[in-house]
Parts: structure tokens; C-alpha cells; sequence
């Protein structure tokens, strides 16, 4: 019997999928700066991707869920830098979370121009918020927290980020969380 050669890929499954969302996320990303998420199908953006539709659809039900990883996974990468550096104090945390956001300004402000910060909200909520599982005091204090720091996040983005982040930290600290 004669066998055929077969073209395997030399990516795992894993390297694979990690290449597909790569590819989904730069190419919505890139649409984003040309128009609105409502504007933008999901053909387009396995097209601009170059991979398969039912790619988006194995890794994500909607293209607002692409955003949202994306959030996620530059939140978590901030997180691990932060727990990285050994700062413990409220403005080192608020310090380096507003640094964080005027890395990616670029990105943040994007959201705001396509009214996707909703998106962020319920990324941090999700990570930051109040859980079930907390004590009634607890969570209204957590929930208090939250919506506060994430109010000062979107107006410094809706005024353009003017204050650098160490004066967002140092405005926090003294007129706001301490």
C-alpha cells in the first residue's frame, strides 16, 4: 500500500491556538482603527487574520469577547509585573496601574473613541469586584474600591491622560483612596 505524505503543522495544538488568537486580536485591533466594532463582521476579521471562521468560533462567541481577553490578558500581565516588583503601598499599586495604562495609551484610547470601555469595566469588575462568596461589609467595600478606581481610569482617559501616572497615583493617594 502507498502512503501519501501529509503536511503537518510543527506547532502543537496549543502553539496553534495561541497563533490563531494572535491573529484574530491584531486583525480586530486593526479594524478598530478604521471603524466601529458594530461595522465589523466576523468575516472581515477572519479574512484580515487569515484564518478559518470556525477558528473565531472555537476561542470566541462574539467579537466583544476578543476585546475582553485582550483586557484580561494585558490587566494579568500588569498584575505580574506589578506582584513582581516587591511594592506594596496603595500609590505604588495605583503608580504603577496608571502606568500601566499610559503604556497602552494607544490601545485604551481606542476604546474610548469606539465606546468600548464598558468592555474594560467588565473585565475589571470580573478580576476586582465584589464576589458572591464575600461578606456583605466586604463586598460593599470592595464594590466601592472598584467603581471609584475604575471612574477615575475612564475620566483620566475621556481628558486624554493628561496627568502623568505617578501624579494619578499621588492625586489618588491624597484625594482618594489612601
Amino acid at each position: 500500500m502507498e502512503q501519501k505524505s501529509r503536511n503537518v503543522s510543527p506547532f502543537s495544538n496549543e502553539a496553534r491556538n495561541a497563533y490563531v488568537i494572535e491573529h484574530i486580536t491584531d486583525a480586530l485591533l486593526k479594524l478598530l482603527k478604521e471603524k466601529p466594532i458594530q461595522e465589523i463582521s466576523i468575516s472581515e476579521i477572519v479574512d484580515t487574520a487569515g484564518v478559518g471562521r470556525t477558528s473565531f468560533y472555537r476561542n470566541y462567541e462574539t467579537k466583544e469577547d476578543v476585546v475582553k481577553k485582550y483586557i484580561a490578558d494585558l490587566i494579568e500581565k500588569w498584575d505580574q509585573e506589578y506582584k513582581a516588583s516587591g511594592k506594596s503601598s496603595n500609590a505604588e499599586l495605583y503608580g504603577s496601574l496608571f502606568q500601566h495604562l499610559k503604556n497602552y495609551s494607544e490601545f485604551y484610547l481606542l476604546l474610548r473613541e469606539r465606546n468600548l470601555m464598558h468592555l474594560f469595566l467588565e473585565v475589571f469588575l470580573e478580576r476586582n469586584g465584589p464576589k458572591s462568596e464575600y461578606e456583605n461589609m466586604w463586598a460593599y467595600t470592595t464594590a466601592f474600591v472598584t467603581y471609584g478606581t475604575y471612574g477615575w481610569i475612564e475620566e483620566w482617559i475621556n481628558r486624554g491622560m493628561q496627568e502623568s501616572a505617578e501624579t494619578m497615583a499621588k492625586l489618588l493617594s491624597t484625594h482618594g483612596i489612601k
